[in-house]
Protein backbone atom coordinates (compact mmCIF):
# COMPACT_ATOMS: atom_id res chain seq x y z
CA UNK A 1 0.00 0.00 0.00
CA UNK A 2 1.38 3.71 -0.89
CA UNK A 3 1.62 6.03 1.86
CA UNK A 4 0.97 8.73 -0.78
CA UNK A 5 0.09 8.55 -4.71
CA UNK A 6 1.32 11.00 -6.97
CA UNK A 7 -1.60 12.93 -8.74
CA UNK A 8 -2.05 15.91 -10.56
CA UNK A 9 -2.92 17.82 -7.83
CA UNK A 10 0.63 17.91 -6.40
CA UNK A 11 2.14 19.09 -9.41
CA UNK A 12 3.54 22.66 -9.02
CA UNK A 13 3.73 22.91 -13.16
CA UNK A 14 7.78 22.86 -12.98
CA UNK A 15 8.39 19.75 -14.88
CA UNK A 16 12.08 19.48 -13.12
CA UNK A 17 10.40 19.82 -9.86
CA UNK A 18 7.38 17.63 -10.67
CA UNK A 19 9.82 14.63 -11.53
CA UNK A 20 11.33 15.60 -8.32
CA UNK A 21 8.40 15.22 -6.51
CA UNK A 22 7.73 11.67 -7.52
CA UNK A 23 10.63 10.25 -6.60
CA UNK A 24 10.93 11.83 -3.50
CA UNK A 25 7.21 10.19 -3.15
CA UNK A 26 8.35 7.08 -4.72
CA UNK A 27 11.43 6.62 -1.85
CA UNK A 28 8.54 7.25 1.01
CA UNK A 29 6.80 5.18 -0.19
CA UNK A 30 9.32 2.03 -0.50
CA UNK A 31 10.39 2.90 2.89
CA UNK A 32 6.71 2.29 3.93
CA UNK A 33 6.79 -0.85 2.51
CA UNK A 34 10.10 -2.09 3.29
CA UNK A 35 8.80 -0.91 7.08
CA UNK A 36 5.69 -3.11 6.97
CA UNK A 37 7.42 -6.04 5.13
CA UNK A 38 9.63 -6.00 8.60
CA UNK A 39 12.57 -5.72 6.63
CA UNK A 40 15.74 -5.75 8.51
CA UNK A 41 17.30 -2.36 10.03
CA UNK A 42 20.22 -2.61 7.30
CA UNK A 43 17.83 -2.03 4.50
CA UNK A 44 15.96 0.88 6.24
CA UNK A 45 18.60 2.83 7.28
CA UNK A 46 19.51 2.23 3.07
CA UNK A 47 16.55 3.47 2.27
CA UNK A 48 16.58 6.49 5.14
CA UNK A 49 19.98 7.48 3.51
CA UNK A 50 18.70 7.41 -0.11
CA UNK A 51 15.92 9.77 1.48
CA UNK A 52 17.83 11.84 2.95
CA UNK A 53 20.48 12.57 0.12
CA UNK A 54 17.57 12.78 -2.20
CA UNK A 55 15.69 15.23 -0.23
CA UNK A 56 19.02 17.73 0.39
CA UNK A 57 19.40 17.51 -3.80
CA UNK A 58 15.89 18.56 -4.32
CA UNK A 59 15.62 20.92 -2.57
CA UNK A 60 19.20 22.26 -3.19
CA UNK A 61 17.40 22.45 -7.19
CA UNK A 62 14.84 24.39 -5.48
CA UNK A 63 16.87 26.55 -3.88
CA UNK A 64 19.27 27.57 -6.70
CA UNK A 65 16.18 28.70 -8.70
CA UNK A 66 15.41 30.63 -5.56
CA UNK A 67 18.51 32.53 -5.53
CA UNK A 68 18.37 32.60 -9.52
CA UNK A 69 15.75 34.68 -9.43
CA UNK A 70 15.20 36.21 -6.02
CA UNK A 71 12.38 34.60 -4.75
CA UNK A 72 10.85 36.84 -2.15
CA UNK A 73 9.85 33.85 0.30
CA UNK A 74 13.65 32.11 -0.04
CA UNK A 75 14.58 32.16 3.60
CA UNK A 76 11.14 30.76 4.97
CA UNK A 77 11.03 28.03 2.34
CA UNK A 78 14.63 27.08 3.36
CA UNK A 79 13.92 26.63 7.01
CA UNK A 80 11.38 24.50 6.09
CA UNK A 81 13.79 22.41 3.86
CA UNK A 82 16.50 22.74 6.87
CA UNK A 83 13.32 20.93 9.63
CA UNK A 84 13.23 17.88 7.03
CA UNK A 85 16.73 17.30 6.40
CA UNK A 86 17.19 17.48 10.58
CA UNK A 87 14.19 15.08 11.26
CA UNK A 88 15.50 12.44 8.32
CA UNK A 89 18.69 13.09 9.38
CA UNK A 90 17.79 12.42 13.19
CA UNK A 91 15.80 9.02 12.14
CA UNK A 92 19.44 8.33 10.08
CA UNK A 93 21.12 8.73 13.14
CA UNK A 94 19.20 6.57 15.61
CA UNK A 95 18.98 3.99 13.14
CA UNK A 96 22.93 3.51 12.98
CA UNK A 97 22.99 3.61 16.69
CA UNK A 98 20.25 1.14 16.71
CA UNK A 99 17.94 2.64 18.64
CA UNK A 100 14.41 2.37 17.87
CA UNK A 101 14.11 4.93 15.46
CA UNK A 102 11.32 3.81 12.71
CA UNK A 103 7.63 3.78 13.36
CA UNK A 104 4.30 4.35 11.49
CA UNK A 105 4.39 7.94 13.47
CA UNK A 106 8.02 8.64 11.56
CA UNK A 107 6.18 7.46 8.07
CA UNK A 108 3.20 9.44 8.76
CA UNK A 109 5.29 12.49 9.47
CA UNK A 110 7.52 12.31 6.35
CA UNK A 111 4.39 11.58 4.31
CA UNK A 112 2.27 14.41 5.93
CA UNK A 113 5.50 16.85 5.58
CA UNK A 114 5.74 16.32 2.19
CA UNK A 115 2.46 16.24 0.70
CA UNK A 116 1.61 19.50 3.08
CA UNK A 117 5.02 21.40 1.79
CA UNK A 118 4.06 20.41 -1.75
CA UNK A 119 0.76 22.02 -1.35
CA UNK A 120 1.20 25.14 0.98
CA UNK A 121 4.55 25.88 0.19
CA UNK A 122 6.09 24.93 -2.57
CA UNK A 123 2.98 26.02 -5.03
CA UNK A 124 3.29 29.22 -3.81
CA UNK A 125 5.88 29.47 -6.15
CA UNK A 126 4.76 27.79 -9.33
CA UNK A 127 4.02 31.11 -11.06
CA UNK A 128 7.22 32.77 -9.83
CA UNK A 129 9.32 30.24 -11.95
CA UNK A 130 7.11 30.23 -14.55
CA UNK A 131 7.19 33.78 -15.13
CA UNK A 132 10.71 33.54 -15.04
CA UNK A 133 11.06 30.91 -17.47
CA UNK A 134 10.85 27.90 -15.49
CA UNK A 135 8.54 25.25 -17.04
Amino acid sequence: MAQIEWTSALSVGVDEIDRQHEMFIAIINELNDAMRKGKGRDVLEGIVKKLDYYATSHFMTEENYFALFGYPEAESHKKEHAYFIEKTSAVRHDLSERKPALSIQVIEFLSKWLKDHIMRTDKKYSAFFRENGVT
